[in-house]
Parts: structure tokens; C-alpha cells; sequence
């Protein structure tokens, strides 16, 4: 595979949630907001809020962001040239996820090529309301993605992937044998196994049906973890919808 600075960067992500006390200075924060800025984007449909209260961060993080989608701002801009729009939310809404991604994602990396470790937190939409309260978010100003941020105080092992063949499909999309699907489960399970990463974070999820319990701490890992959190959680997809309609994304009308 080819190796330069950037490919080092993407290749040796991981997730940090252990922090020293040293805080960013503004110009480091400056340069990875202005990084994150520079991504690619539709509309620049996301926003960045910002917040500095170590206390009440995920992990103590002396930063953390949170990567909104913000169609608040294009309608600001758009009434100044007697514009109103009228493109649904649901499209407005699949655009802005794109935006704010690309943000998150430029603004991620920039900040781990200055030696930052960085997390992402993808519990923050369920989170809504007291993320817009605390953050007096307008209508039309959602939070997508929290990521924290600060210099590392741990260093994690790299955390497997699929095998390519199993995420990159040249042409068209394949029929997966399963051979395949039992390849690509053993190499993300065992790398986890290795890692002993649920066993030390005791992170092993409780059946919340009738299935029996076949797993312990030696045999538990990722695609089982996985499973069973989208195998019983989230299942009704009002509560979501209910949550964007709240504030101002409404998918069934423009």
C-alpha cells in the first residue's frame, strides 16, 4: 500500500477518551475549524458549535464540537435575495448531513495531524433537546455528531476493518457467499477478541429478549455487540421523526 503523511493520518485513526490536561491553543483551533470549513459540501449546510466547559464534556475533553446540520443559516442567506425555500426538509435534510459530515470528518483529521486525539460521539441527535436549549439553537439548526477533542493521554490500538472485498466492489454489487460474510466476521471479531476490547470496557450488551445466552467475556465481540444493539434497540422509527419534526424538519412535507 502507499504511504505518505496524509495516508498515515487516516490509516493510524483511533478513538481517544483519554485526555492530558494541556488545552488546545486558539490558533490550533482555528486551523481545524478552518480545515473542517474547506471540505467539500452543497450548501456549507453544516455549522460547528464549540465548547470549552472541560466539566461537562464526554471524557473530560478539554473541547468538544458539535457538527450540526444548519439550514437556518441558507434560508438567512436566501431571504436576502428575496428567495424562499422550497425544497422539502427530507432533501434539505439529506444534503445537510452530507455537509456537516464532510465538516466533521476534514475537521477530525486535520486536528489528528497536529497530534490531537479525537472521538466521535454519535449519541448527540438523541440528545436534541438539551443540546438546542444549552447551545440556543434556531429552527432548522440540528446536532448530528459531537466530537471531542484534546491531546491524547492513551493510545489505543487501531481497530480492525472488514476486508476490502467485503467493503469495495468494483463494478457492480456482489451476491456475498458465505464464505465471505464468516471471512469478514472472524477478522473483525478476532481483532477485537485480541484487543480484549469488550471484555476490559465490560461493555457486553444484556439480551433484552427470550434468546439465550450463549456469549461470555472470551467469546463476545464486535458483530455479536453490534447485533444485538441494532437487533433490539430503535425500533420505532416515530421517535426519530418525532425528534426533527420538533425542530423543524419535517419529511412529509415541504
Amino acid at each position: 500500500m502507499i504511504s505518505n503523511p496524509t495516508i498515515d493520518v487516516l490509516m493510524n485513526h483511533k478513538s481517544i477518551r483519554k485526555y492530558t490536561d494541556e488545552v488546545p491553543s486558539d490558533e490550533v483551533i482555528e486551523t481545524i475549524v478552518k480545515a473542517g470549513q474547506q471540505a467539500a459540501f452543497a450548501g456549507q449546510l453544516g455549522s460547528v458549535i464549540l465548547s470549552r466547559e472541560r466539566s461537562k464534556h464526554p471524557f473530560s475533553a478539554p473541547l468538544y464540537f458539535i457538527i450540526c446540520v444548519d439550514i437556518h443559516r441558507m434560508q438567512k442567506v436566501m431571504e436576502k435575495r428575496d428567495w424562499k425555500m422550497i425544497s422539502s426538509d427530507a432533501a434539505m435534510l439529506l444534503f445537510g448531513m452530507q455537509d456537516a459530515s464532510y465538516l466533521a470528518q476534514n475537521l477530525v483529521l486535520a486536528a489528528e495531524s497536529l497530534g490531537l486525539g479525537t472521538c466521535y460521539l454519535g449519541f448527540v441527535p438523541f440528545m436534541a433537546d438539551n443540546l438546542i436549549k444549552k447551545y440556543n439553537l434556531p429552527e432548522k439548526v440540528f446536532p448530528m455528531v459531537g466530537i471531542s477533542v484534546g491531546y491524547p493521554d492513551e493510545n489505543p490500538p487501531i481497530r480492525p476493518r472488514y476486508p476490502l472485498d467485503f467493503s469495495c466492489f468494483d463494478g457492480k454489487y456482489p451476491k456475498f457467499s458465505d464464505e465471505q460474510i464468516e471471512k469478514a466476521m472472524k477478522k473483525m471479531d478476532e481483532g477485537y477478541l485480541a484487543q480484549d476490547y469488550y471484555k476490559n470496557g465490560k461493555l457486553m450488551i444484556k439480551l433484552e429478549n427470550e434468546r439465550e445466552e450463549t456469549f461470555n467475556e472470551k467469546t463476545y465481540s464486535w458483530t455479536e455487540h453490534i447485533s444485538r444493539k441494532w437487533g433490539q434497540w430503535l425500533d420505532d422509527p416515530a421517535e426519530m421523526e418525532e425528534i426533527l419534526t420538533k425542530y423543524g424538519f419535517n419529511s412529509k412535507k415541504k
